[in-house]
């Protein structure tokens, strides 16, 4: 019965992780499609930087969900060989990079929400997930500054720029729920002061979001909206099958090569 409870906790906390990892996976993948297209220089170079973070942060997630399953497959399998259903991060993360609106309008949206769940994380009673929270949280700290100054900025800028703003958060903010919703992992990871309550999160990061698009004089978003949900299910939209066809050629035309 002990060895029962102990392989559902394990498993429970490999699904959870790789939920972590997948959503820094794909946003990180995202991002690093604009490498040498930004707007401006220093935003080129800022975007890579922050690609490259949460690329970090995906593959010490993805470690610790392989060690969690056994070793039965390690981080760049879990990256390159997984399928479209396979994957378990929320549908905001996969949206295409329409413009510089909607790119760092989906990136503050997820920076705010990374923010907060990693600030809870460090409290984790699981040690593992406590310290990956931790050092991401470094990381996490200067995405959110950059992300929340852009959204000022373009908000209260030109009229073109407040335009372009407005519609991308009336776009994307319907994709904005699914990061709150929890299941019977989190409940079970939640009881074992592993994971933490999204519900808590949720509040937070209405405030802070509303706080900076009022700033912006931009409309502020309502807990009522409308929700897209299926991303934590394997459930997606069209872009994450043109994400992993991109992203997984390579290790997939050329089985076990290494370099």
């Amino acid at each position: 019965m002990l060895t029962s409870i102990n392989d559902e906790l394990k498993k429970s906390k490999s699904e959870y992780c790789l939920r972590l990892a997948d959503d820094r996976l794909i946003l990180g993948h995202r991002l690093s499609q604009l490498c040498g297209h930004g707007p401006i220089l220093e935003e080129d170079i800022a975007t890579t930087n922050i690609a490259l973070d949460l690329i970090g942060q995906a593959t010490n997630f993805l470690e610790y969900a392989a060690e969690l399953e056994g070793n039965q497959r390690n981080a760049d399998a879990l990256a390159y060989l997984r399928y479209e259903n396979e994957f378990k991060n929320v549908l905001l993360v996969e949206q295409e990079n329409i413009d510089f609106a909607y790119t760092i309008t989906r990136q503050f949206f997820f920076d705010v929400f990374s923010y907060h769940l990693l600030l809870e994380l460090i409290d984790s009673k699981d040690e593992r997930i406590s310290a990956l929270a931790q050092k991401a949280m470094k990381e996490d700290k200067y995405h959110l500054r950059h992300s929340s100054g852009w959204i000022i900025r373009l908000g209260d800028g030109t009229e073109e720029s407040r335009n372009k703003m407005l519609e991308a958060v009336e776009y994307l903010c319907m994709y904005v729920g699914e990061m709150f919703v929890m299941d019977t992992v989190d409940e079970l990871l939640i009881k074992e002061g592993i994971a933490c309550d999204l519900n808590k999160i949720k509040t937070k990061w209405f405030d802070f979001t509303n706080k900076i698009l009022q700033e912006a004089t931009l409309t502020p978003i309502s807990q009522d909206t409308y929700m897209q949900l299926g991303g934590r299910n394997g459930k997606h939209t069209e872009n994450l099958g043109h994400i992993l066809a991109e992203m997984q050629i390579l290790p997939r035309t050329y089985a076990g090569a290494e370099w």
